[in-house]
């Protein structure tokens, strides 16, 4: 149990010395006088050899047992992070280190059999091993990669742990590097559907109104008819409506490259909702909307700006989709911490499956035309909404319709500041 097989023995004979010198006559003396003694001692001796025997064998398949039921554990381990993907490079070999009590862990590849050796992640206190000639214990990965060791001498039998150890860092690095290439192409493909999408806006919802404007004028100038006052007003509404159309396409596809490069700053401050949202109905029909603000309602943390341009794009939404004789209609409420305003039309509605989709860039829903928008005003409006810490949703309308809710946070510390008043009603 203590020492092995070899003391045993050693202890054996030694006691059986002493057995003939204490108990055998003549006593004290290494000599045997009956034949029987002898085989005594020799039984003596034989079971103590069998007995060392045993205890070593159980003592040697214990450790084996200890030793295998750690290599399953760890084996486990590195089954269930594969099949979890959990594991990342750096936690995998600080794993390593840890179990097998090293200083430093480093994954150390290169691209040909003469190219140098690059370190794909190292792990603890010791100065990093550049090369695996250098480091205490090296593991070759394939061709062009190596798991180098430094702090100690393995015995051969931890190698089998370690080969597994090895093949996993491997297999993390390879699944780290293709989430990146993943994470990349993702990133190229929603550009390039970005940038076909603003091809087809330019190529034909920013020259429709340009070929307008062009006619309009072209017209204006020309000497060969005679233009009565009428077409002139005419002429001159149709100029002004194509570039208040070219205004706002263009405004949105601005906003929405501002809000896929994160270049949106927000000037948050305390903010009146019924001083805002009045001046984001200058570009809808008047008579179209019907607007109902309660003075009483909390001041709200927004940037007036960005809040004006998204209930703007909401309300010429709605506006667009709503049949001629059922008004748009807009009204706020404030609930716990956050004031919510509604945006109601009575237009066709939105399936729920598709509600989500509306606010993505480029989406007009249904049988919309073309030139009736490159399907931005959503999109931005949610963007605006997010980036001052509000949300931007979408429901049933009751009785049918739609309606998005617009809701923002309530600036801290400030109630309503007005007494109750009847609402203003704006039409």
């Amino acid at each position: 149990l203590l020492g092995g097989l070899v003391p045993a023995l050693a202890s054996a004979a030694f006691g059986s010395l002493l057995l003939n010198y204490y108990f055998t006559p003549p006593l004290h003396e290494f000599t045997i006088s009956d034949p029987k003694n002898i085989v005594a001692i020799v039984i003596f001796f034989g079971v103590a050899v069998s007995v060392a025997s045993v205890v070593d064998i159980a003592a040697r398949r214990t450790h084996q047992a200890a030793r295998l039921r750690a290599e399953s554990e760890i084996l486990s381990f590195l089954a269930g992070s594969v099949l979890r993907g959990e594991t990342t490079l750096d936690a995998l070999l600080e794993r390593v280190r840890e179990t097998f009590a090293m200083e430093s862990v480093a994954l150390l590849e290169r691209e040909s059999d003469i190219a140098p050796w690059t370190c794909a992640g190292s792990v603890g206190p010791a100065e990093r091993v550049e090369r695996p000639e250098d480091a205490d214990v090296d593991l070759p990965i394939g061709d062009h990669m190596a798991l180098a060791l430094a702090g100690r001498v393995l015995p051969a039998e931890d190698r089998r742990v370690l080969s597994a150890f090895a093949a996993q860092a491997a297999v993390v690095l390879d699944r780290q590097r293709l989430l990146g290439e993943a994470g990349q192409a993702r990133e190229l493909a929603e550009g390039n559907r970005i940038r076909t999408a603003l091809l087809a806006a330019v190529s034909h919802d920013l020259r429709t109104p340009l070929a307008g404007i062009k006619a309009a004028v072209t017209s204006l100038r020309s000497h060969d008819v005679e233009w009565s006052e009428d077409d002139h007003r005419e002429l001159l509404a149709g100029i002004e409506e194509g570039a208040d159309r070219l205004d706002n396409l263009i405004g949105n596809l601005l906003d929405m490259s501002r809000l896929q490069t994160g270049t949106v700053s927000t000037l948050i401050r305390e903010t009146e909702l019924d001083e805002v949202v009045p001046m984001a109905l200058g570009g809808v029909p008047e008579g179209s909307v019907v607007l109902d603000i309660p003075e009483s309602l909390p001041m709200v943390a927004v940037d007036p700006g960005l809040l004006e341009r998204a209930v703007a794009n909401i309300v010429e939404n709605a506006v667009k989709y709503s049949p001629d004789n059922a008004p748009v209609f807009v009204s706020a409420s404030a609930i716990a911490d956050r004031v919510e305003v509604r945006v109601v039309d009575r237009g066709p509605g939105v399936p729920d499956d598709a509600k989500d989709r509306i606010f993505a860039p480029f989406q007009r829903y249904g049988d919309a035309p073309r030139g009736a928008g490159v399907g931005l005003g959503l999109a931005v409006a949610r963007g605006f909404a997010e980036a001052m810490g509000g949300t931007l949703t979408a429901e049933d309308t009751p009785g049918g319709g739609f309606t998005t809710v617009l809701t923002l946070r309530t600036a801290a510390g400030h109630p309503p500041t007005r007494p109750d008043l009847p609402p203003t009603v704006t039409s």
